[in-house]
């Protein structure tokens, strides 16, 4: 095992990271309150169509997940990063510009491509820099930070638009990862030396990609993670839709988002607190099991009331399956890497690849089937909570562990 290499001092560094990683939220999020106007003026005639710009976005992101992880293996960190946001910048100048819906399209997926560079480079840069329960306290620090981001880039986005319109918000994300681009150049050093990077290889990419097929665990709760993904990312999908359209929220759209985003932070912090004792496997099934049951005792009032209820239970209902969501999250990650320690750094990017891809088409049928009430989003959360618990039992059986699942 190489010793790792020392970092910057522990503060900067975890506003650094924090702020690295927000990109992908940020350039989500904030886009969320103009939806409908980049819509319209785009020329959208289906309003669900415009949730293209949201799902487009995690498209390029699956795809340069599998990619940023074996090149900062082989290139070093510093430059993939930069390469990076490089192309995010390329793509929100092409949105920035867009005079068409294809290339508005084009240049999301161009974000998303940029975007997964820095997300899951600086995870190799904490695993360089420190170890074991170091590592998982910089982590837990970073993540803190970065549950701050989900909370207020929706009203940071409808401030810009508000005084710019919604093509200065593309314009704000280019100065954001210029600025964090620019203090990781000057700050950070490389945290991987030339003689131990590896040569870029499509073939053990493929030999990873077949060893995670061939793991029951890993391929259970990769699939388990891209069916819970897939129903979170119809939410923002369709997140604007609902409340503007179906709750007349307006302005107060960013507050209610915020408050569901917060559910997920206070969840991954009770997680932190309860995993230990309890372990992964029994927390994943409590939440699943907590998932469905919302899902099956907000079916009745969503049905009664035409698709259309009251706003505060809605919330109430979100608010407690979103903390159900920040459990699994974690903890599916967590347990399908467990049996790949060798391949950590290429397993995490080929599991976030693939989770992505699997969600997708999830978010992408749920999203289309939006009609103007909660229904569509009720049904898709229940439904992939019932899948996603039958898989990972699934995975369960017969499979083999070393150390407690709490490990």
């Amino acid at each position: 095992m190489r010793k790792p290499i020392a970092t910057l001092p522990l503060l900067e560094f975890v506003i650094l990271l924090a702020m690295m990683i927000s990109i992908v939220a940020l350039a989500t999020d904030m886009m969320l309150p103009g939806l409908a106007t980049i819509g319209h003026d785009l020329g959208i005639d289906d309003a669900n169509d415009v949730q293209l710009i949201v799902s487009s976005l995690f498209f390029g992101f699956a795809v340069g997940q599998a990619l940023a992880g074996p090149l900062s293996d082989s290139f070093g960190r510093k430059p993939i990063i930069y390469l990076g946001y490089s192309v995010f910048a390329l793509g929100c100048l092409m949105s920035l510009f867009a005079t068409t819906w294809e290339m508005m399209i084009a240049g999301r997926v161009l974000q998303g491509l940029g975007a997964a560079s820095p997300r899951i480079v600086t995870l190799a840069l904490v695993r360089d820099g420190y170890e074991g329960r170091e590592m998982a306290r910089i982590m837990s620090f970073v993540m803190a930070v970065f549950i701050l981001v989900p909370t207020i880039a929706p009203a940071l986005g409808q401030v810009v638009i508000y005084l710019s319109g919604w093509r200065a918000t593309f314009l704000v994300l280019i100065v954001l990862a210029m600025t964090a681009a620019a203090w990781f150049a000057m700050r950070q050093p490389e945290t991987l030396p030339l003689p131990q990077r590896r040569p870029f290889s499509a073939t053990s990419i493929w030999r990873g990609l077949n060893e995670i097929v061939r793991n029951r665990t890993a391929v259970g709760n990769t699939l388990a993670l891209g069916l819970i993904f897939g129903a979170f990312l119809a939410y923002l999908s369709t997140a604007q839709q609902i409340y503007e359209v179906v709750y007349d929220a307006g302005a107060l759209f960013p507050v209610y988002f915020g408050m569901a985003a917060l559910s997920i932070g206070g969840a991954a912090v009770v997680n932190s607190l309860l995993v230990m004792r309890l372990g992964m496997r029994l927390l994943t099934r409590f939440a699943m099991i907590g998932l469905i049951t919302l899902a099956a005792l907000f079916a009745y009032p969503a049905f009664a009331s035409g698709g259309v209820p009251p706003l505060p239970l809605f919330l109430a209902w979100l608010i407690a399956s979103f903390f159900c969501v920040g459990i699994l999250f974690g903890n599916l990650n967590a347990i399908a890497m467990e049996p790949l320690g060798h391949m950590a750094g290429l397993g995490a990017a080929l599991i976030g690849s693939v989770s992505n891809f699997i969600a997708l088409p999830i978010s992408y049928f749920i999203g289309h089937n939006f009609n103007g009430t909660v229904i569509p989003m009720v049904a898709g959360f229940g439904t992939v909570g019932v899948l996603a618990l039958a898989i990972f039992l699934w995975s369960e059986r017969g499979s083999t562990r070393a150390a407690p699942s709490g490990a």
